[in-house]
């Protein structure tokens, strides 16, 4: 890993201002897939969910000032805590990354209003965002609309296939916050629907994407395992309380899962999930 890059990158974010160990850690892992997916010096680069920036930043310092980083998200500038995805946003695009990001919030990929000219973008990029989407559905339907726009796709999410006991944490906490999302029809939780590389890789060839790529790329020192791990032991009993219409059979099947999970964490050190990465076009 260069350094030197690594110490640039940072020094643009308003994240790592405030926690900067844990931002090297993201900046890091980003830096790893964006170099899988070969992003390039002048490339111009659409990226679907870019949330406070943590991809948007790499993608910015890779492509350079002849380049493009256009960011989207559905979600409001006000989201976020205790730096919202808007004030993370205006940091980086004050920063010397700034000349070449463009960033548009509270933007559905979907709706009918949202096009681009054929093959605008020469990489289009899902950052560990799939799970933020309501169902199989909505995604194999984004990833059409983008087989339009741009000529390779760059695509990252936890990869579910576990290789260790001590990865089992993220798992369990993730499958759990899925089953109770499952009857909710509207949310704003980090994982909405599970997607398996399987999953995406069928809503990729449903949308008439040829694979060139795919690879798991493990960061241990990612502390996202464990923040899934703090936030389904922290709601999942107002979460039973709340969601309408559940069965009885599976809130106890859930509380058999966090029995699990309680478990786990005293037995292993918490590590994330692999990450599982494609590249198709």
């Amino acid at each position: 890993m260069n350094e030197t890059r690594l110490e640039e990158i940072l020094h643009c974010m308003a994240t790592a201002s405030s926690n900067f160990e844990i931002q090297k850690v993201q900046t890091e892992h980003r830096l790893k897939l964006a170099e899988c997916w070969g992003i390039s010096e002048g490339s111009k680069v659409l990226e679907i969910g870019c949330g406070q920036g943590d991809t948007t930043a790499v993608l910015a310092h890779l492509v350079g000032k002849k380049g493009l980083v256009h960011g989207i998200d559905i979600a409001s500038p006000d989201y976020g805590s205790p730096i919202t995805l808007g004030d993370s946003i205006d940091y980086l695009k004050k920063s010397s990354l700034g000349m070449q990001i463009k960033v548009e919030f509270e933007k559905d990929i979907l709706s009918p209003d949202v096009n681009f000219p054929g093959n605008k973008y020469d990489s289009v990029v899902l950052s560990h965002s799939s799970w933020y989407l309501k169902s199989f559905e909505e995604l194999q339907g984004i990833l059409t609309k983008l087989k339009n726009w741009g000529k390779k796709l760059c695509f990252a999410e936890w990869d579910t296939r576990v290789t260790s006991a001590e990865q089992l944490p993220h798992f369990l906490s993730v499958l759990i916050q899925a089953q109770y999302e499952c009857f909710k029809n509207n949310s704003l939780a980090n994982v909405r629907t599970l997607f398996t590389p399987d999953d995406i890789k069928k809503a990729v060839e449903n949308a008439r994407w040829n694979m060139v790529l795919e690879r798991s790329i493990n960061s241990p020192n990612l502390h996202d395992g464990k923040w899934e791990v703090e936030q389904t032991l922290a709601s999942y009993e107002a979460e039973l309380e709340t969601v309408e219409n559940m069965p009885v059979k599976l809130q106890k099947l859930i509380r058999s899962e966090i029995t699990l999970l309680q478990s786990a964490i005293e037995k292993n050190t918490i590590k994330p999930m692999p990450t599982f990465v494609l590249i198709a076009e």
